[in-house]
């Protein structure tokens, strides 16, 4: 197998001119010709260097505002023939195709289009289509073509040349040709994606979910499982598109939970007040509003202070000094927010191992999203759950109907629910969590779990009552039968929150009627499984 190739022509044609003129240099330095393409020969001309117009290549002018150019016999000739098979140098001997031995493509900007909200026409005219032909052309050919898709690239491309006298090893080739047609797979999903969007196919018949590596990880899960965090472009606030300030690289369980936190707390606007969600394997072991993020902090760690050590907390709003001194009273692994004052991140700073992310804003819990889930043999997708409740979508199905404050706290709580692990039952009062069940397979589990964790940290706050008395209670989904109605009843709430829809939705509203409690109906589930 052929393994040194030397690079004598190259064929340079590029939407993302970062890097180029450097790497333009360093081949012509190496007496590498350079054929080009409209703006990107214009560029390299005015930099002083030689470069071939692909016209003179093809015969045939750029026409079609560019759209033809390079789909040509002499273009993809020179970069699929083999060198070592005699009829294909006898052919491009016969049709005067010269070979090329190097392509530096990347992609006209299709994602960062549809990323700024260009109306139709522009992400069509946006649509590559020589780019991708010439690519897989060329990692086709790996055997004897190079082909760089990523100014990441221009680099360990120049580091070939120098340790290899001009030329590039097989191995290196490979691994180029890879990325070339992950790039390609990654432009094709976007594109599909995109155009199901815009017709409104929810299953196309092909689907493909892409993305680009943003760090590789130490392992995933547990240390016995690789793992890697990809970007999908879309932009969305959160952790991919977060700063870090300080501390170690995040884990796959940091990721996991961070984003968890930080797509709670965008439930709650900032202009409604400060709020704060703190969260241990993906699920939130409280969550709360005050009149400072400070005061938010505190009442959501008192929902459970045990679970809160060493988890991960989000903020709607920058974060300060005031809560970088409190979050910093215990260990914390994350923490993410909309910015972050001068004051907090030297607060933070003293505490090597404490993670900071900030975002500049908070992504929006309404916009429309897919989301998948790998299952043997294939994956699920959905729509990703932007569902919101308004105070004028409940329906009051009990006798007493909720005062102002239950009403609040019952809102407040099915923010919460939409993020728990089914089942899901959340204990509220006067804007903060006072109990989290999350995840058990009985409903009635989940009351009684979530019950007893505030009946533990009223033990450990030295008061005489849980908190959840007094409260209300938000279910994800219905009560299948009454026994968690009146479980939560027994632990003292006054007021429930939950889909219906059950058979028994009558005999869960007579035994709601019977222990004076309000009910509501939201109409809407949120299974988190």
């Amino acid at each position: 197998m052929t393994n040194l190739v030397p690079i004598g022509r190259a064929l340079i044609s590029v939407s993302d001119k970062s890097g180029l003129l450097d790497l333009a240099r360093a081949l012509a330095a190496r007496g590498v010709e350079l054929i080009s393409t409209g703006g990107t020969s214009g560029m390299l001309r005015t930099a002083g260097l030689t470069v071939r117009d692909v016209s003179d290549v093809t015969g045939f002018p750029e026409m079609m505002d560019g759209r033809v150019k390079t789909l040509h016999p002499n273009v993809h000739g020179a970069l699929l023939a083999l060198r070592d098979d005699d009829e294909h140098l006898l052919a491009m001997a016969a049709h005067g195709i010269e070979p090329i031995d190097l392509l530096i493509v990347n992609l006209y900007p299709f994602e960062e289009t549809v990323a700024k909200g260009a109306d139709h026409a522009t992400c069509i005219e946006n649509i590559d289509i020589g780019g991708p032909a010439m690519i897989r052309a060329a990692s086709k050919n790996h055997r004897f073509v190079t082909v760089l898709t990523d100014p990441a690239d221009y680099q360990p491309l120049l580091d070939q040349l120098a340790a290899h006298d001009g030329a590039t090893t097989m191995a290196f080739r490979q691994k180029m040709a890879l990325t070339a047609y992950s790039r390609t797979a990654a432009y094709d999903a976007a594109v599909s994606n995109w155009l199901a969007g815009e017709i409104g196919e929810t299953a196309p018949r092909y689907r493909s979910f892409a993305g680009k590596l943003a760090q590789g990880l130490r392992y995933g899960e547990n240390p016995h499982q690789g793992a890697a965090f990809y970007v999908d472009g879309s932009k969305r606030e959160g952790v991919a598109t977060a700063k870090q300030w300080q501390g170690k690289e995040l884990s796959y369980n940091n990721i996991n939970d961070t984003d968890a936190a930080f797509e709670l707390v965008a439930e709650f606007a900032p202009e409604g007040g400060a709020a704060v969600a703190i969260i241990k394997h993906a699920n939130p072991c409280g969550v709360a509003q005050g009149a400072t993020l400070a005061e938010a902090y505190a009442r959501a760690y008192d929902c459970d202070r045990t679970s809160a050590f060493g988890g991960i907390v989000a903020l709607n709003q920058p974060l300060d000094a005031a809560t970088a001194e409190k979050i910093t009273e215990i260990f914390t692994e994350v923490v993410i927010a909309p910015g972050a004052s001068d004051e907090a991140r030297a607060i933070f700073a003293a505490k090597k191992n404490l993670r900071l992310l900030t975002t500049a804003a908070l992504p929006d819990p309404r916009a429309k999203a897919t989301a998948f889930k790998q299952v043997a043999g294939g994956f699920l997708v959905q729509d990703r759950d932007a569902g919101i409740i308004r105070p004028a979508d409940l329906k009051v199905v009990t006798k007493r109907a909720p005062t102002d404050a239950e009403l609040a706290d019952l809102l407040f709580a099915w923010k919460v629910a939409k993020h728990v692990k089914s089942n899901a039952i959340i204990y509220v009062k006067d804007g903060a969590t006072v109990g989290v069940g999350a995840g058990q397979m009985s409903r009635i589990d989940s009351t009684r779990i979530a019950a007893r964790k505030s009946q533990d940290m009223a033990e450990a706050l030295g008061l005489s009552q849980p908190l959840t008395h007094g409260s209300v209670v938000a279910s994800d989904a219905f009560f299948p039968f009454a026994d968690g109605l009146l479980a939560a009843a027994e632990a003292g709430a006054t007021a429930i929150i939950q889909p219906g829809g059950s058979m028994r939705d009558e005999d869960v509203i007579a035994a709601a009627d019977a222990a004076g409690l309000a009910m509501v109906f939201t109409n809407m589930r949120h299974f988190r499984h």
